[in-house]
């Protein structure tokens, strides 16, 4: 593959951004309206699909931006080029609190899964794909769908997740139970099918879902401590405007004093 080599730089600890830096005629794709900034040299155009093949006909560009619908994302993404004559830079961030994760596609089998929304942005060159789950069970309760993200190619791509994100390394063979919203993607040898959590007690009362992820080695992995989908449920059930219930401050007032400070109107 002919992906562009990119530098970049990951800022901060919490709330990340990644800050991409690109030499003259370098490019880097990301998703529509992930932009935080960039420099004035720096040139975006929106691009029908991906880029990576620069060859490829007009139906050929049609059929695999449809294939990104399907995961839920813009037919179009943005390529942002360095018309200048020294390098510039260009910082993208994630659309929700979490971490940004870089990715070397070249020491991971030139192909990664990762769950639908997790694509940040990726060297001009790298192919965003779908992947279909071929087990029943994993597509109707993986959490995931039968439709995943798949990155493909020899450079440097990114993808964000929420709260932190933990990498394992699992040997050939080994098992490892993960709730199915916390999977954020995994490398193309890895396993991945779902495991009922068994006991009456536990899949009634246990809070956990009837399902876990199980994903077999070998291979790598990474998971999520903060799936939006959690913090979102978080928000709504605290939020009185939206139905949920308000969470007290430790007020000796209680529900009277959200009836005094107006935040319930």
């Amino acid at each position: 593959m002919n992906t562009h080599e990119i530098d970049f730089k990951i800022i901060r600890e919490e709330m990340q951004c990644v800050e991409i830096e690109l030499d003259p005629r370098e490019t880097v794709i990301a998703e529509a309206g992930s932009l935080m900034m960039m420099s004035d040299e720096i040139q975006m155009q929106t691009v029908l699909g991906d880029g990576s093949e620069a060859t490829q006909s007009f139906m050929g560009k049609i059929f695999s931006a449809g294939k990104r619908v399907l995961t839920g994302e813009s037919l179009f993404m943005t390529a942002y080029t360095n018309h200048g004559s020294r390098k510039h830079q260009v910082t993208f961030a994630s659309p929700y609190p979490g971490k940004v994760l870089a990715m070397d596609l070249s020491e991971l089998g030139e192909r990664v899964i990762c769950q639908k929304d997790a694509f940040l942005c990726a060297a001009q060159g790298t192919s965003i794909g779908i992947e279909f789950q071929k087990r029943i069970g994993a597509g109707l309760f993986g959490g995931e769908g039968f439709i995943m993200q798949k990155l493909e190619g020899d450079g440097m791509a990114f993808v964000h997740a929420g709260g932190t994100i933990l990498e394992r390394k699992l040997e050939a063979g080994e098992l490892l139970k993960v709730d199915t919203g916390c999977i954020v993607a995994f490398t193309k040898d890895i396993d991945y099918d779902i495991q009922f959590v068994g006991g009456i007690r536990n899949t009634i009362f246990g809070g956990e879902g009837l399902f876990f992820g199980a994903l077999r080695g070998p291979g790598t992995v990474w998971i999520q401590s903060l799936p939006f989908s959690r913090l979102a449920d978080r928000i709504i059930n605290s939020a009185p405007k939206m139905g949920g219930k308000r969470k007290g401050e430790g007020s000796i007032l209680g529900g009277i004093g959200g009836l005094m400070d107006g935040d319930n109107f």
